[in-house]
């Protein structure tokens, strides 16, 4: 393929026609028809087709703006990597996924310590589904995936777990609703208003049980996907809620709650995820060893 035609094709593509492209691109509408008439015959298929004035994209046009977008951004981000002024060093490239079951304090304090490093680094980060950024590093498009959950075996990727440390979940809620309650932790979360996380956090199946457990039944006001959502809803007093005890402090200072009660039985764990045995990447060495001696404490060896 000539890429040279795909740019045009594009270039007309996103100006809306081959008059604006070519003004666009200090070309004659001549020379670029000619270029895309010759990408149209490469692959077989009209990309435009003319309505009155305009000229509109086919299927097969669609199609081939969609990877004319990915291979030109690609090419874009290719220049911005390696292309440096003279003399600057190019920064430390680490990107990290974060599934959005671990809370965004959490998150911060795991991934702090590889900004805190001598060398420079340009941290991407990505949020989104366990799976889904578990796909993105087994094709290396990840150095790093923070989970509250280690990648299983059955899933056919090729992954090693790095256990970070765990954290037991200690129970809070705003002081206006605290005086509201009834009875000591735990008997009085009976009754009262809660907000739990989604059914996807490695939390919620351990809640649930330990309520079972305890014969107490709250009244479920919300489910949150997002831990600081929640949160927020907590500080207002529409419920309780539940967070890492390793961020105690942090919590009741941020959001203005007081802490009600605590429980070892409720256990969240936290995961480097790479697709190396042993770590090399500076910034994922800086992250393991500050949770384990600092946020956890003292935590497991890989």
């Amino acid at each position: 393929m000539n890429f040279k035609h795909l740019r045009y094709f594009w270039a007309a593509a996103k100006a809306g026609g081959v008059m604006r492209a070519g003004e666009q691109l200090h070309t004659t509408p001549q020379t670029l028809s000619g270029q895309i008439n010759q990408l149209e015959e490469w692959l077989g298929h009209e990309l435009f087709r003319k309505r009155g004035r305009e000229l509109e994209l086919t299927n097969e046009g669609r199609i081939a703006l969609g990877y004319a977008e990915q291979i030109f951004a690609l090419s874009d981000e290719l220049e911005k990597s390696i292309r440096l002024p003279r003399g600057q060093a190019k920064p430390l490239e680490f990107k990290v996924g974060v599934a959005d079951s671990v809370a965004k304090s959490v998150a911060y304090h795991l991934l702090e310590p590889a900004l805190g490093m001598h060398e420079q680094v340009h941290m991407t980060c990505h949020e989104g589904k366990f799976p889904e950024l578990l796909a993105q590093l087994s094709i290396h498009r990840l150095d790093l995936l923070l989970a509250d959950e280690p990648a299983s075996k059955k899933i056919g990727v090729r992954a090693f777990n790095h256990a970070l440390g765990s954290s037991s979940m200690s129970f809070f809620c705003a002081p206006s609703l605290k005086k509201e309650l009834q009875g000591a932790f735990p008997q009085c979360l009976h009754g009262a208003p809660m907000l739990i996380q989604g059914p996807q956090s490695s939390v919620r199946q351990q809640l649930d049980h330990w309520l079972n457990k305890h014969h107490l039944q709250p009244r479920i006001v919300g489910e949150f996907d997002d831990s600081a959502l929640m949160n927020a809803f907590g500080r207002e007093g529409r419920g309780i809620f539940t967070s890492p005890t390793v961020l105690e402090q942090e919590t009741q200072a941020q959001f203005g709650v007081e802490v009600i009660g605590r429980s070892n039985e409720l256990v969240e764990e936290f995961f480097a995820i790479s697709v190396e045995r042993r770590i090399s990447h500076p910034c994922v060495v800086a992250i393991t060893e500050s949770a384990r001696s600092d946020l956890f404490g003292r935590g497991p060896t890989d």
